[in-house]
């Protein structure tokens, strides 16, 4: 793997003592980050939870949580974030409000519609003799966001109603080779030279058009309702949480693009052994029902409410896990994960309540509202076949599978780790995700 992460735990002790049932006052637990990535260089910075459990009258829920993290890689890509969750700021809502600034020196980008757009390995490996670039499937995008999500209660049960309102800024652009050649010598084999990448491919056949090649405003509203009847948020052992909904950019709110988008996702869990084991699935599809996306919009994921500084795909730690991230783009796609979670043992430590677990899972994603790609005109640009980079066809599923382990502190603060491994060498081998929380 090109990135290895080593995360390093702390715990502050802010009330209550070992052996205590529930925990009370306000509880932090903090993790430098150290990581490293051959072409974004090493990454450097910390982040934090923040749980506010009162009086611990409802224990393990809380009633405020702050995550704020900031790290930074030494060649330029960052993540500056800075969340609040409540139940109890405003009477009756739930609230969650995300602020981030996202840049990305080598933004992942693969083309369109799954297996249709054909990946090329030879073509970013340094020794293959077709080697073009290490950043072929690349751009540079830097992205502002500021996401509020609000969910109130139908009636008594557990049904509810979801609004959000999400401002974003993307800036998008040709990869910065002089900063990622920041110290490498240019005999060296690694040393990026100005070579067409599949975004400057796209942007010359006119697949990406010239009024979104360098990005824009996508300011959305987002309505829908939920079913919730979960036991506890973070790692449910049982109940349903599931919602549908529908996000529109309009123009009049300042997005650059009118679109809108339909998201329904239904998560179920079950007890296999009382607090030990449990299994858990995930069904999630979307699509396009009007106006035209933008190129740097469809990779987004819909969802009520984020659990991580992205919620994008498909590919990567939080949707297809071994999967590269970004390698199924469509105007609709569907998703699935099945995973059984194991809390292994349970003990105390530094005055706080831990469990260590472990959990196997398997992924699906695939494209089932293709982009419309001209294939004409890709031809046109390349003066020849496009068969080296694109194929006419429904997508079919993409799938891997894989294990993880995880670190619980009083069943909200979860520290993780997975590993997951593609079936189809066309998305890649295997990946590596160490950070916060299941992913579901």
């Amino acid at each position: 793997m090109k990135k290895l992460t080593v995360i390093l735990l702390f715990a502050f002790l802010a009330s209550s003592a070992i052996g205590q049932e529930t925990k009370t006052g306000w509880n932090f637990g903090g993790l430098p980050v150290v990581s490293y990535d051959s072409d974004l260089g090493f990454e450097y910075g910390a982040l934090g939870n923040l749980f506010d459990y009162g009086d611990g009258a409802i224990f393990p829920n809380y009633y405020h949580m702050f995550y704020v993290e900031a790290s930074h890689f030494t060649k330029g890509s960052s993540i500056f974030r800075v969340m609040y969750d409540s139940d109890y700021l405003i009477k009756g809502i739930r609230y969650t409000v995300d602020l981030s600034y996202l840049p990305d020196q080598a933004y992942d980008f693969y083309g369109y519609n799954g297996y249709n757009s054909i990946f090329q390995p030879g073509w970013i490996d340094v020794d293959s003799p077709d080697y073009i670039s290490s950043v072929f499937y690349r751009f540079k995008r830097q992205l502002f966001r500021f996401k509020n999500d609000f969910t109130g209660h139908l009636g008594d049960g557990n049904w509810y109603w979801n609004a959000g309102l999400t401002i974003q800024d993307f800036k998008i652009g040709d990869v910065n080779l002089a900063k990622l050649n920041k110290g490498k010598d240019p005999g060296d084999p690694k040393y990026l030279t100005d070579e067409p990448l599949l975004f400057d491919i796209y942007k010359g056949a006119g697949i990406i058009s010239a009024a979104e090649s360098d990005g824009g405003w996508v300011n959305a509203l987002k309505a829908g309702f939920s079913y919730d009847s979960r036991d506890n948020r973070p790692c449910p052992m049982k109940g349903i949480w599931a919602e549908a909904g529908l996000e529109v950019a309009p123009e009049f709110l300042g997005s650059e693009s009118n679109f809108g988008k339909f998201y329904i996702t239904w998560r179920q869990y079950f007890t296999l052994k009382e607090r030990d084991l449990g299994f858990a699935y995930r069904l999630g599809y979307q699509t396009t029902v009007f106006g035209d996306v933008p190129f740097y919009y469809q990779s987004q994921v819909i969802v009520s409410a984020l659990r991580g500084a992205y919620s994008e795909g498909l590919g990567g730690g939080k949707t297809l896990r071994g999967i590269m991230r970004n390698r199924v783009e469509g105007d609709g796609f569907l998703y699935a994960n099945a995973e059984l979670r194991w809390k292994i043992v349970h003990f105390n430590f530094i005055n706080q309540k831990w469990y260590l677990g472990a959990n196997f899972f398997g992924d699906m994603g695939m494209v089932t509202n293709l982009v419309d790609v001209n294939v004409a005109a890709l031809e046109s640009y390349l003066d020849g076949s496009a068969a080296d980079f694109y194929v006419a066809g429904k997508d079919k599923p993409h799938i891997s599978a894989g294990a993880g382990i995880k670190i619980v502190m009083n069943q909200n603060f979860i520290i993780s780790a997975d590993l997951g491994k593609a079936f189809n060498p066309q998305d890649g081998n295997m990946g590596v995700y160490i950070g916060l929380n299941y992913i579901f």
